[in-house]
């Protein structure tokens, strides 16, 4: 059987894609911070089909722990890593307290090599293995109201960039993918504090979000932008000068 060990997974993107991945046969490590939500996913799942894991991405020994606890389930092996786990904080950066700014970093960076870091011994033993980063459209231009967001998933982007290329020589697949605004609670907290959530929208779900990271364990590529409007962007921010990508975020921040 199948296995994929996802972090964040009691809510959002991380949660409909551990039943997604359940639901076509695989065995699922589900990792987060919050017990309750898990102990409520394995209920759903059951035990044979998905093991739990207390765990925070900033704890570094509590990474080591899980990652151990659930390949004891798997004979050692890590099929796919999804480092889903992340937070949002939005606004104006002078008005965020520094400390909100440095927790972010410490999540979305720090959390994501500490997993990486800790899940390479597995995913070296592992034939064909994957890691599914979760990056996001803030990793194309740096977005205001968003910079320690943006400035986080541009990391994610480089690190996954570097990491598929040094760990190809360890049969290792290093991708990520790259969604506009997902409507997740995580976001919907955050709507009122930004205009371009509002103008631009989070149509994307959970689910929808859960099937790309599907369609992305069957078929790997480096980056993966999700629906067709990014894909143009992406496209677009690679080939236009800079100050054309910067005039049209200025235009959708401004009032």
């Amino acid at each position: 059987m199948k296995n994929i060990f996802i972090t964040g997974a009691g809510a959002g993107i991380g949660l409909a894609t551990a039943r997604l991945f359940a639901e076509k046969g695989w065995f699922v490590g589900a990792a987060d911070r919050n017990l309750e939500s898990l102990q409520a996913l394995q209920k759903e799942l059951g035990n044979t089909r998905c093991s739990i894991h207390a765990m925070d991405v900033t704890d570094v020994a509590s990474v080591q722990i899980a990652l151990a606890d659930f390949t004891e389930n798997t004979g050692g092996n890590l099929d796919i890593l999804h480092n889903n786990a992340g937070i949002l904080k939005v606004g104006a950066f002078e008005k965020l307290p520094l400390a909100e700014h440095q927790q972010l970093i410490e999540i979305n960076v720090i959390g994501l090599l500490n997993v990486l870091h800790s899940a390479f011994p597995y995913l070296r033993e592992t034939p064909n293995a994957q890691v599914i980063n979760m990056s996001s459209a803030s990793a194309l231009f740096g977005i205001p109201d968003f910079v320690s967001y943006s400035g986080s998933k541009h990391a994610v982007r480089a690190i996954t960039e570097a990491l598929n290329i040094e760990w190809e020589q360890h049969d290792i697949m290093v991708s990520d993918l790259m969604p506009p605004f997902v409507n997740t609670g995580m976001v919907q907290a955050s709507q009122a504090e930004s205009r371009i959530i509002t103008r631009l929208g989070a149509k994307l779900t959970a689910e929808k979000v859960a099937e790309e990271v599907w369609k992305l364990a069957q078929k790997p590529r480096l980056h993966h932008p999700i629906s067709s409007s990014l894909r143009i962007a992406w496209a677009l921010v690679r080939l236009a000068p800079t100050s054309a990508t910067r005039g049209v975020l200025k235009r959708l921040w401004k009032e």
